[in-house]
């Protein structure tokens, strides 16, 4: 009689990948590097403390009190966020499920994995740039050399439409539409497209761009590329940013308070259209936000909206009287 042939740990991994995240559920490559750094990662980390290579773990060496030594070590000795961990508690426990549905008699370890509970993070307050500094940080690049004018184009495409990093790096040139009606096909979270329209100001700069660059760039490649000539990566968008901070804040020292980042200007950008009366759903669809609750963060974020609904709230015309005890007990209840 033929021995049943037994899961490993590296055939889950390879059904988890190839099966349920590419085939089954279609996610982004975004999303599965995501998952594949987390595992990783993970994996490294256990097979120092099972003193075995990789390869030869099992299911059973992650057990719940491994990935909570794990979770602790990824703040406490790599120094992530605890957002950071909640998204690699999301990833191992994504891989978990998967387990269960191949391997049932596995189900005692899974249901203890995920068990495990997500940190609380601190929600902090939305950081967005005012029309003036956004035009500051607009003219921080030298716009006199080839990396300035990239670096401008990007910036503007950036803070006009509110698009993510992974947004704009996946861009290539035949997304755009640069004759009326102005418009840029985006690829969202989730596989999802939307069109979302280019003001003059954004469509004359890519224009430039695109004519300065028209030996480099491919109609079907990359739009926003490197020195290279290779596609330009979210490390490279990060660079850029922290280049035009660092040159804005020689002229203007409080952007160096601030924290400036892609999706800094992509608030701004929501932030600008809630201020000028842009309803949200409309903000919703722009964002490409899955639901209008998260575009609602805007609003509360928002303290020029609180400040004046202040200024709305009359004060009463008749005075408030204070309330007088009319018995002695009451009268000494009050002063205990």
């Amino acid at each position: 009689m033929k021995s049943q042939k037994t899961t490993t740990l590296a055939t889950h991994l390879e059904s988890f990948f190839r099966n349920r995240l590419v085939l089954q559920r279609r996610c982004s490559p975004a999303t599965i590097s995501t998952y594949r750094d987390g595992l990783r990662l993970l994996l490294i980390f256990a097979s120092k403390q099972m003193g075995k290579p990789p390869s030869r773990l099992a299911v059973e060496d992650l057990d719940r009190d491994l990935i909570l030594a794990f979770l602790d070590h990824l703040e406490s000795k790599r120094g992530n966020s605890i957002r950071t961990r909640n998204a690699r508690l999301a990833a191992i426990k994504s891989f978990f499920q998967h387990i269960a549905y191949s391997d049932p008699s596995a189900m005692g370890i899974v249901q203890r994995v995920l068990a495990i509970q997500e940190k609380r993070t601190v929600k902090k307050a939305i950081c967005y740039l005012r029309q003036e500094d956004l035009t500051v940080l607009l003219s921080a690049p030298d716009q006199n050399t080839w990396l300035g004018r990239r670096d401008y184009t990007l910036l503007l495409f950036l803070g006009r439409t509110g698009a993510r990093v992974s947004e704009a790096t996946g861009l290539n040139g035949s997304d755009l539409r640069l004759d009326k009606p102005y418009q840029v096909l985006l690829r969202g979270k989730g596989s999802k497209e939307r069109v979302i329209p280019l003001t003059e100001e954004t469509v004359i700069a890519l224009r430039n761009y695109r004519d300065e660059n028209v030996h480099r760039l491919a109609t079907e490649g990359p739009l926003f590329i490197n020195q290279r000539g290779a596609r330009l990566t979210r490390f490279g968008v990060v660079h850029v940013i922290d280049r035009a901070v660092k040159a804005a804040t020689s002229q203007h020292p409080h952007l160096a308070k601030m924290r400036i980042s892609a999706h800094t200007l992509r608030h701004t950008v929501a932030m600008h259209m809630l201020q000028a009366g842009v309803d949200l759903t409309t903000i919703q669809s722009w964002l490409g936000h899955a639901t209008v609750n998260t575009t609602h963060q805007y609003v509360e974020a928002d303290t020029e909206m609180k400040r004046r609904a202040i200024e709305m709230c009359a004060a009463p015309e008749t005075p408030v009287s204070l309330y007088v005890p009319t018995d002695d007990v009451l009268a000494l209840l009050e002063n205990l």
